[in-house]
């Protein structure tokens, strides 16, 4: 029987998994924080993480960590340059994949972490932070975040990070290259389809069906006949997960 894990360890799991050996990845805060964590610990020991504050890191924390910004992170890093050399390494495509989440995706993968509510109850967010760079400029960019209704929307209210725009060709049109290629929530795993751009199921997590899925999405989402089940952590991947997260301040 496979030790139990939580929808978090999951969720850092499959996003580790995005992360390939050599690659420049602009991290992140949350559950991408530890999924680099998890990736150079294991199947990409040679990934180099970007941080948003600065950091360059070639190898894991030797703590654990809470923030990009907290000593751990700090201490022993490659590089601690400042913020526009870091968003520079982003323009000038060394980045391979970036991470961010948002409060709101719609089909073709926009992100909105600017405004969300309707009328007089809007509810002003934090906004782009760099966010929207990571989303134009990222050779390829990962998602996660938590599967809601509220937050999958038919059209995002705001358009705060692009994902593909109105569909295929948008990005073409804007001057932009990479794009989104996987959504991770805690109920499965997205990719989007080659021809439309739209997201569709790529992967149902263990126990949940389509139709749990469908009901929890603002459009009518592809989920194929017969959808294969997202892979599950070993117990090598949870220990590495609760040696950096011991009191799952992010993984639960």
């Amino acid at each position: 029987m496979s030790t139990p894990y939580t929808a978090g360890e999951l969720m850092i799991f499959r996003a580790a998994r995005e992360i390939r050996d050599r690659e420049l990845v602009f991290v992140g805060m949350r559950l991408p924080l530890l999924a680099y964590l998890l990736a150079r610990s294991t199947h990409a020991p040679r990934a180099v993480g970007l941080f948003e504050n600065g950091v360059l890191r070639d190898q894991p924390a030797a703590e654990p960590l809470i923030t990009m910004s907290d000593p751990p992170n700090l201490r022993g890093a490659r590089m601690c340059m400042g913020m526009e050399t870091a968003m520079g390494l982003l323009q000038a495509g060394h980045v391979q994949l970036g991470f961010i989440g948002g409060a709101e995706i719609d089909r073709y993968g926009n992100l909105n972490t600017t405004e969300v509510g309707v009328d007089d109850a809007v509810v002003r967010l934090p906004g782009s932070g760099g966010a929207c760079d990571i989303a134009c400029l990222a050779g390829r960019l990962v998602v996660v975040m938590k599967h809601e209704r509220r937050r999958f929307v038919e059209r995002v209210r705001h358009v705060t990070s692009p994902g593909y725009g109105t569909g295929r060709g948008w990005r073409d049109a804007q001057g932009l290259g990479g794009g989104p290629s996987t959504v991770i929530t805690d109920k499965a795993v997205f990719t989007f389809h080659p021809r439309t751009r739209e997201m569709v199921v790529s992967s149902l997590h263990p126990g949940v069906t389509p139709d749990e899925v469908r009901a929890l999405t603002g459009w009518p989402v592809v989920v194929p006949p017969d959808p294969p089940r997202t892979e599950e952590p070993s117990e090598t991947d949870l220990a590495v997960i609760r040696r950096y997260d011991p009191e799952g301040f992010w993984s639960r």
